[in-house]
């Protein structure tokens, strides 16, 4: 992965996120990273104008979030096409094959259930660092135009 890219981690539950960071660094990356404690943030983040024209980033989505789910965050974002090339990894509890399928359906990378272990979350996002150390991440490009249309019609 590119150590331009940006990791955005849309993760509510303190614990989680410290070790999903930890770990993470651990596997060599150094990104960026940007967190999101609830799904309103994230949203925010990908119609607002704080986010630079060309970038490329990397979504870790729990789909229990508050306020806005990771589901619809999903779907916000492979519905517009400015961002649905945006390489999405799914950590979640949820477990259930209707959310596996769905997230699926829409465009995940990879669907993650969280283990309830600590040594099996720890080397679950291990693993994650491995793979994103050996991906391409496509770049988006955002005209201010479509910001624009995105902030008066999302």
């Amino acid at each position: 992965m590119n150590e331009d890219a940006i990791l955005l981690i849309a993760e509510d539950e303190d614990g989680h996120f410290a070790l999903i960071r930890k770990n993470l660094r651990r596997a060599g990356l150094q990104n960026h990273i940007r967190r999101f404690t609830d799904g309103q943030q994230v949203l925010d983040f990908f119609r607002g104008a704080d986010n630079p024209s060309q970038n490329e980033y990397i979504l870790l989505l729990d789909l229990r979030l508050p306020k806005v789910s990771g589901m619809e965050i999903l779907e916000f974002l492979k519905s517009h096409s400015e961002w649905k090339k945006i390489l999405t990894i799914v950590l979640t509890t949820a477990n259930t094959p209707q959310d596996i399928e769905r997230c699926h359906e829409l465009g995940c990378a990879l669907y993650i259930v969280k283990p309830i272990e600590y040594d099996a979350f720890v080397e679950a996002i291990r693993r994650i660092g491995a793979f994103l150390n050996v991906i391409t991440v496509p770049q988006v490009a955002v005209s201010n135009h479509e910001k624009q249309n995105n902030a008066h019609h999302g």
